[in-house]
């Protein structure tokens, strides 16, 4: 047996229970009997299952994790750069990221482990080094840490939104030159695997977006989400009625670029070594530039909303 450890700040008032659940990706069974035996604790002290977090209340974790090897495997990604803490990664759309049940091909995890197999003992065994995610069909950038100090600081800088991120999304219709999308979501109880807003049990959540134009009755625009809530630009898109091109579960499958118009583009972040801001940025995606044109290089001077 391993340990996951890890260091959480409570972001909303939500059940610890659940919230570990969803966060970890560990079933609530397990959280609350990790909870009931002290290795959970909320500012130092042990609580129950039920209690409810306030914003900015610390969670450690350190709880015995049932041993997970990732098998290595040739997969194609590309290294976007890479030095002795962290690597940043473009990952190609249609790679899952890590493994988990049911998952019977290789994920961006198998391809680490086969090129940087020290990677292997950083973070949660099924998700070594992976401090954050991308949807299967969303291409992009992604970091991933390389040691145990760099996994624990960029999840804190997460955890505590000093992360920046911005993607390039294409959507139906024409949509206002700039917009705030503060709608909370959650699971939706209607449609397994969905995410809505208005759902029973709903996270805070915000994303900000910026147009750079319209070609042929779409939308090209640089999103920039405040909160990581699973499938966030997708739903909130779909609910303020321009779903992502190529999105055939908030919207409709098939246009222009034949995927899922959602490409992770660049981030910010807080080098856990050298304590100093940094900023990377992925390479566009040849179908998003064929598709783009001129508005190629606009959004490569913009990178982020607020600029």
């Amino acid at each position: 047996m391993r340990k996951l450890k890890a260091e959480l700040k409570a972001e909303e008032e939500e059940r610890l229970d659940g919230y570990l659940a969803a966060k970890l990706e560990i079933s609530r069974s397990k959280i609350k009997k990790a909870i009931k035996e002290g290795k959970i604790l909320v500012n130092g002290k042990i609580v129950k299952p039920s209690h409810i977090l306030k914003p900015g209340e610390k969670i450690t974790v350190e709880i015995e994790e049932e041993p997970f090897i990732p098998e290595p495997a040739d997969v194609s990604f590309r290294i976007i750069y890479e030095d002795s803490s962290i690597l940043a990664v473009d990952k190609p759309s249609g790679l899952i990221v890590h493994p988990a049940e049911g998952i019977k091909e290789p994920t961006l995890v198998n391809g680490l482990i086969k090129i940087r197999p020290e990677i292997a003992g950083v973070g949660s065994s099924r998700r070594p080094g992976i401090v954050h995610r991308l949807d299967k069909e969303t291409s992009g950038i992604m970091l991933v840490a390389k040691t145990e100090e760099a996994y624990q600081k960029l999840q804190r800088q997460f955890a505590s939104r000093e992360v920046h991120k911005s993607y390039i999304a294409i959507v139906e219709g024409s949509t206002p030159k700039t917009g705030d999308i503060p709608l909370s979501i959650g699971r939706d109880p209607h449609h397994r695997g969905k995410f809505s807003v208005g759902a029973y049990s709903t996270r805070e959540a915000l994303t900000i977006f910026r147009k750079v134009g319209e070609l042929n009755g779409f939308s090209v625009l640089l999103v920039c989400p405040f909160t990581g809530r699973t499938h966030q630009i997708r739903v909130h898109l779909s609910f303020i009625g321009h779903p992502i091109v190529g999105d055939s579960l908030y919207g409709k499958a098939g246009g222009p670029l034949g995927r899922l118009a959602l490409h992770a583009f660049c981030i910010s972040f807080i080098h856990p070594e050298k304590e100093k801001r940094m900023e990377l940025c992925s390479e566009i995606p040849e179908e998003f530039v064929n598709f783009m044109g001129k508005l190629t290089e606009k959004i490569k001077t913009i990178k982020f909303c607020s600029e």
